[in-house]
């Protein structure tokens, strides 16, 4: 399949308070966040024309510009309009959006207060991340030589957008090396999660995942830990260590764009995509398209 640049494509995208031809969203050189990472953006699913937890998504951004420091004059209900714009100009159905909140070229520097800080939304048809057989195999993942930092060094727990640099370069290293995603540990050698999605490992019938406490707590993680606790599955919150997963049955990770992704390998251990697995990924696909949770019998 050719590769469509993101840059050159039809729509429209919602840009500083209005909707801007798709190509004609360009920044300057000297975009203030371009050199030194200060954006905050988010990954939402909207399905069947609906968008999924809009609310939590627009309240994490401004969350994470306060805690940037970004004075961002959109409040959550115009965020919230922003992304239904831009959902209803592209005519999406089953896609993606993109908010984005950057600082823009009045200043550069390390120290730049008065530089604007815009707000983009896009939005495209992007019906599954992860398809076919790795759905039904899981995808492999191995250990990234890159560790989540301190939350005393970094804003772990803002979707900012320079944390992703350690991610961008851990992935490209396990695709070379054949695997999907790289797992990855904390500052203390801790499992932390995936690259962009949080990681759930079952054991004795039961979901573990790691204690959020110096990484994102996705609201697809906190979807499913509520949606498994309605099932009737006890969820234990807890420091796991690598030596821990190789005690584990099943394996998924969870995120806006990989939904539920089995995991079907670690560092060369295979699992298998077990029942439970597959359940919360059907209670999931159920969930996000309206329908109710079922307790697991």
């Amino acid at each position: 399949m050719a590769l469509i640049p993101y840059d050159d494509r039809d729509g429209q995208i919602w840009m500083d308070g209005k909707l801007v031809p798709w190509r004609d969203c360009k920044l300057h050189f000297l975009t203030h966040s371009l050199h030194y990472g200060g954006g905050i953006f988010e990954g939402v699913r909207c399905y069947g024309g609906k968008i999924f937890k809009l609310n939590e998504h627009s309240q994490r951004l401004l969350d994470g510009c306060k805690t940037m420091d970004m004075k961002i004059e959109y409040t959550l209900e115009q965020i919230n309009q922003a992304c239904i714009d831009a959902v209803r100009a592209n005519n999406i159905t089953d896609g993606y959006l993109r908010p984005l909140a950057w600082r823009g070229a009045q200043q550069i520097g390390v120290s730049a207060p008065l530089a604007k800080v815009h707000l983009a939304v896009a939005a495209w048809d992007w019906p599954q991340y992860y398809k076919g057989d790795l759905l039904e195999k899981g995808i492999s993942v191995m250990t990234s030589k890159w560790r989540r930092p301190a939350p005393d060094t970094a804003p772990v727990h803002a979707k900012a957008s320079g944390l992703y640099m350690i991610c961008t370069i851990s992935k490209h290293a396990a695709e070379a090396e054949g695997c999907n995603d790289a797992l990855m540990l904390d500052y203390r050698g801790h499992v932390a999660e995936l690259t962009s999605a949080n990681l759930f490992m079952v054991k004795d019938g039961a979901l573990h995942t790691p204690t959020p406490d110096c990484f994102l707590n996705g609201i697809t993680r906190q979807t499913v830990i509520q949606m498994a606790e309605d099932m009737g599955l006890k969820v234990h919150v807890r420091t796991i260590l690598p030596e821990d997963l190789k005690t584990g049955e099943e394996f998924f990770a969870t995120g806006t764009a990989a939904e539920i992704t089995p995991i079907g390998k670690i560092d060369g251990v295979e699992y298998k995509v077990g029942p439970i697995t597959r359940k919360i990924r059907e209670a999931y696909s159920a969930l996000v398209r309206g329908g109710a949770v079922e307790k697991v019998a």
